[in-house]
């Protein structure tokens, strides 16, 4: 069932427990006052206002209201499609799995992401204007990479564009943009930045997914980087790389990078200095059949990067790192539903406490380092509290106790609001 109140509209959630997205408890027998797009007052003294006044009320009966969920690494249009969606399907196919997997993502409760690869930007407008359902997005635009890089899709056979040669056809639909030196490198965020990425997002070392670089690959010199950086701070915004290794870390850390994404295989001493840099570390809680790949090289790559999560995981809790979470999932449309369990596995590694602060005020920190680019300016995400966005889950069962339950969205999630929309309502 979905409802969809007028942007004007007073709603009143009633006799619930709020999970505000800081606390490590509830609030208990709370009213939550909605007007229009932004939460108004959360009272556990009764809110007044009926049906009488034009006020719709949803009876929460005690269930738990949490914040929306998010994640800091998707990939909209790489989940929605396959690699030979990519190579071979028409672009308006393309767009049109992408914008059908927004409405799905916000049905899991993710109200909220930052698209790390992809041109989203024109589907954040869409859904933003109100003509498409989906989260919140901060498009990142494409992955910018080196030739032979992490996201450069060209054929081995296909000549690269310094000598002459076409973009590949992930760089015209713009979900890769390879750029070789630093005036290539500039021009290239430039561009995003055009497109209306809200941060930048680089590829600095070898990833599973990709065909030419191994693991353990540095890629981009420290003045390419370092231009990036230049070019996204001029802006107001910051970089994130894709990289693993503790060299690769080292590297963007030493030009100035804001968010490490991944970094699965990284060293104590390392951790260490994203914690003292005060960088982001963006992880995803990699389980090996959460990816596929048809030969062994990347199969042994996606191996090598899921048995180094939990260990990076415990020394980022050592050093106090500030850590995002994030799916990373990518080219293997039937597993896009896995986002609700990675969000679940958290607590794998994490109170449910932690795990749930960090899929929504923790994350929102993060994203809101895009600055003026960040659209949303005009509320808190991540949060239930008097000025926030309208956004949040009402949940059967309390997932403090049992995180599992953010698992298993169609049953467990009651109602969904983004905005002071009701986009699902099965009370």
């Amino acid at each position: 069932m979905t409802t969809a109140p007028r942007a004007s509209q007073r709603m009143i959630i009633r006799d619930v427990r709020v999970f505000d997205g800081v606390s490590d408890r509830t609030q208990d027998n709370a009213d939550v006052l909605i007007e229009g797009s932004h939460v108004i007052a959360v009272s556990t003294s009764p809110i007044a206002g009926d049906a009488s006044d034009g006020v719709v009320e949803i009876a929460g009966k005690g269930r738990f209201l949490m914040p929306g969920l998010s994640d800091a690494h998707v990939h909209l249009m790489g989940n929605a499609n396959s690699m030979l969606d990519f190579v071979q399907g028409p672009t308006g196919t393309l767009y049109g799995n992408t914008i059908a997997e927004a409405k799905r993502m916000l049905l899991r409760g993710f109200t909220t992401v930052r698209d790390m690869g992809g041109d989203t930007a024109p589907v954040k407008a869409l859904i933003d204007r109100g003509t498409f359902e989906g989260p919140r997005i901060f498009p990142s635009q494409a992955m910018i990479s080196q030739t032979s890089g992490h996201a450069d899709f060209a054929f081995v056979y296909d000549i690269p564009e310094e000598f002459g040669g076409k973009p590949s056809r992930t760089e015209d639909i713009h979900f890769t943009r390879v750029a070789d030196g630093v005036p290539r490198v500039l021009a290239a965020v430039r561009e995003q930045l055009r497109m209306g990425a809200t941060q930048i997002k680089l590829t600095l070392g070898g990833g599973a997914a990709s065909m030419y670089d191994p693991l353990n690959t540095l890629q981009y010199t420290p003045d390419e980087i370092a231009a990036a950086v230049q070019a996204a701070t001029d802006y107001g915004t910051y970089v994130a790389t894709h990289v693993y290794t503790p060299a690769g870390i080292a590297r963007a850390l030493d030009a100035g990078v804001r968010s490490i994404e991944h970094g699965h295989l990284a060293d104590e001493a390392t951790v260490r200095r994203i914690a003292d840099a005060q960088a982001w570390l963006s992880m995803q809680p990699f389980a090996e059949d959460d990816h596929h790949y048809p030969d062994p090289v990347r199969a042994g790559k996606n191996t090598e990067i899921c048995h180094g999560t939990a260990q990076v995981y415990e020394w980022a809790k050592k050093y106090g790192v500030k850590t995002a979470w994030g799916t990373d999932l990518l080219l293997e449309p039937q597993s896009a539903p896995r986002q609700s369990a990675m969000a679940a596995r958290l607590g794998d590694f994490y109170s449910n406490a932690e795990a749930l602060r960090m899929l929504t005020s923790g994350n929102a920190e993060l994203f809101e380092m895009a600055g003026e680019r960040n659209s949303y300016r005009g509320g808190k995400l991540g949060v239930i509290a008097e000025g926030a966005w309208a956004d949040m889950i009402l949940v059967d069962g309390d997932p403090l106790t049992d995180l599992s339950l953010i698992g298993d969205p169609e049953n467990a999630f009651k109602l969904i609001v983004k905005g002071g929309q009701v986009v699902k309502n099965t009370l």
